[in-house]
């Protein structure tokens, strides 16, 4: 097992956009269907595999583009730290302050420590200045846990 990392920031309406950050359905919609249905089958066919915008489910972030990754690691503690790098970087942007406390954050690495060794997968996300989003994952594989059909992003 091994953890790959992610990251994304950028305009909170773009983060808002959920229908390009969740799969296409398996099935595209029948013929009988509305042009707009259709037409957005087929953006989210294109858009959702080839963006980096983040998924709701975070397995997905595994049929994300290979440039997104961030880092991988085998050993949990190492992808913690790179947590908690990104964690420094960013905090002073937090929009809320109460997310800039040095014990809360202590708190976030910890549990994520724990579900990384566990094989289970972290993704944060915090409210930057400027109504910005920060999307933060470290993600499972080989093979993911609950979605072992993904492939990994690296082959590794």
């Amino acid at each position: 097992m091994h953890h790959h990392a992610y990251l994304w920031t950028g305009p909170k309406p773009r983060f808002d956009e959920e229908a390009f950050r969740r799969p296409p359905h398996p099935q595209p919609p029948p013929p009988t269907s509305g042009p707009e249905l259709i037409q957005r089958y087929r953006l989210a066919t294109v858009e959702f595999p080839t963006s980096d915008l983040p998924p709701l489910e975070t397995a997905y972030w595994l049929v994300k583009p290979r440039s997104v990754v961030r880092g991988t690691w085998s050993e949990p503690s190492a992808a913690t730290a790179w947590l908690e790098e990104r964690l420094a970087e960013y905090a002073p942007r937090f929009a809320a302050g109460a997310y800039r406390d040095p014990g809360r954050l202590a708190a976030l690495l910890a549990g994520a420590g724990e579900r990384l060794a566990s094989g289970g997968d972290v993704s944060l996300g915090f409210y930057l200045e400027q109504p910005v989003f920060l999307s933060v994952a470290l993600v499972g594989c080989a093979p993911h846990r609950a979605r072992p059909e993904l492939p990994c992003p690296l082959g590794a």
